[in-house]
């Protein structure tokens, strides 16, 4: 739902000045909810991992970003769960899965889907 967690976009993070900013708002907001953050790079990911956030977006990194994001939240003092998304084809799903992050978002499954009319009509004429 869109009650039982916190996300953290990039606008947050720019109105605080800091991821680290960002997830001490957020927290003070609400202290029970889980955290979650949208990073666009390794950079920030560290961040993210330093403000002991639950989970962590990885929004549109490349198969080698992601394996090495993998690789720095096995390290970390206190890993997250890692979700790929952005830019994320159905194609790509098997090696993004194979980087070993947690999750994956699949935007392509919802965003490019035409509608079909299904009705069916009868029409009945007289006599």
């Amino acid at each position: 739902g869109l009650f039982d967690a916190l996300l953290i976009k990039e606008n947050h993070i720019a109105s605080e000045g800091s991821i680290a900013g960002a997830v001490a708002a957020a927290r003070r907001a609400s202290p029970t909810l889980p955290v979650e953050i949208e990073v666009e790079s390794l950079t920030e990911l560290d961040a993210a991992l330093a403000a002991g956030v639950e989970r962590v977006l990885l929004d549109n990194f490349s198969l080698t970003d992601l394996e090495r994001a993998v690789a720095l939240n096995r390290d970390a003092a206190e890993p997250a769960e890692l979700e790929a998304s952005g830019g994320v084809e159905i194609d790509d799903l098997a090696s993004i899965a194979a980087t070993g992050v947690d999750f994956v978002s699949v935007g392509a499954l919802t965003k490019h889907l035409r509608a079909t009319d299904y009705s069916m009509r009868f029409e009945f004429g007289v006599g």
